[in-house]
């Protein structure tokens, strides 16, 4: 009788069991998911994989979108709300995950041309911007080429809040076609 009892009480949801229970950092990990894509890997051609980043630059970066050194309406607004322990959480639940290169198509001129004007971008980033050993600067292989460009961009603009004084630099040397060029080569690295 006991047994019964259990049986239709967890069925009922009244009782909590190890199958039942849920992970309360799940939650946040929800709303990031419905624009970076289940487990962290994008399919919207503007909008960033997260899973595989290093657990300090996620940190860091979500760090800077709440406190405003980073502007970006929609981040800015939703990280806002969050502790700082629930930041340290989604960065090491994210850094956890493998890294997984979206695929998309790019010509094959622009992978060769996009080799030689990333080569000032060897040195944090790596021959093909997957440099994991860096934990400050984030992997650029494997990422959306669209979202690699507008990144690139917003460090071009001047209206816009970057906090990375190199990638600035970098980045207005570059010409503008360049940029794109870039940001395609990059996107076509899987490793």
């Amino acid at each position: 009788m006991r047994y019964k009892l259990l049986i239709a009480m967890a069925a009922l949801g009244l009782v909590a069991t190890p199958a039942l229970a849920t992970d309360p950092i799940q939650g946040l990990v929800n709303t990031c998911n419905n624009c970076h894509g289940t487990g962290g890997v994008s399919v919207g051609h503007s909008m960033p994989s997260i899973a595989g980043l290093s657990e300090t630059y996620l940190k860091n970066i979500l760090m800077e979108w709440k406190s405003g050194a980073r502007a970006f309406a929609n981040m800015t607004r939703l990280i806002s709300g969050y502790t700082d322990a629930e930041i340290a959480a989604l960065a090491k639940y994210y850094a956890k995950l493998p890294w997984t290169p979206v695929v998309q198509p790019v010509a094959a001129d622009l992978i060769a041309k996009g080799k030689d004007i990333t080569d000032r971008c060897e040195t944090c980033h790596g021959v093909t911007g997957g440099k994991p050993d860096d934990e400050e600067t984030p992997r650029l292989n494997g990422q959306w080429a669209k979202y690699l460009e507008l990144e690139m961009l917003k460090y071009r603009d001047p209206g816009f809040q970057m906090t990375h004084k190199k990638m600035i630099k970098n980045t207005q040397k570059l010409e503008q076609g360049d940029v794109a060029t870039a940001a395609q080569y990059y996107g076509a690295q899987s490793k």
